[in-house]
């Protein structure tokens, strides 16, 4: 029998999805539950938002700890090999997602971002409730969850 042979990093990272990833599929169904209602991905909104609360004119997005490089939070590393590919690669990503805020911001849309690590699924329900409090309220950008910015990024 073959041995099995592990996948590269290339390889595993080629299979991860920017649509419909397991935590903006919690974060629609525990909104959906809550009794709010949303469209997904539109695409003539800078950054095609997770999901748009036309109503309230906001937008949702579900970012990804690693991907989006979540400062301070601890699934977020920089992996210990390639990284200055690493660092350059998520810091775009950082810059483009700032980018994609301002254009938004200027239309007049409220922003939030939703944090992957606030998504667990004893979490999400206490995020959904932040979420609604957050639309209530008159702030125009947010994030969820706030992370401790002493929290040092930790390297591979």
């Amino acid at each position: 029998m073959p041995e099995k042979v592990p996948m590269s990093r290339s390889e595993m990272m080629s299979r991860i999805g920017s649509r419909d990833t397991a935590p903006e599929i919690a974060v629609r169904k525990a909104l959906h539950r809550a009794g709010y209602r949303f469209r997904l991905h539109r695409k003539d909104l800078p950054g095609r938002p997770d999901l748009i609360l036309s109503k309230h004119r906001a937008v949702i997005f579900v970012h990804g700890c690693f991907w989006h490089g979540h400062a301070g939070c601890r699934n977020f590393r920089i992996p210990k090999t390639n990284q200055t590919f690493w660092r350059e690669k998520i810091g775009r990503n950082a810059e483009r997602d700032k980018e994609v805020t301002d254009r938004l911001l200027s239309l007049g849309w409220k922003v939030l971002v939703v944090w992957e690590c606030a998504t667990k699924r004893k979490m999400v329900e206490d995020t959904v409730a932040e979420i609604a409090s957050w639309l209530r309220e008159h702030e125009v950008a947010g994030e969820i969850p706030s992370v401790d910015p002493s929290a040092e990024v930790k390297d591979g």
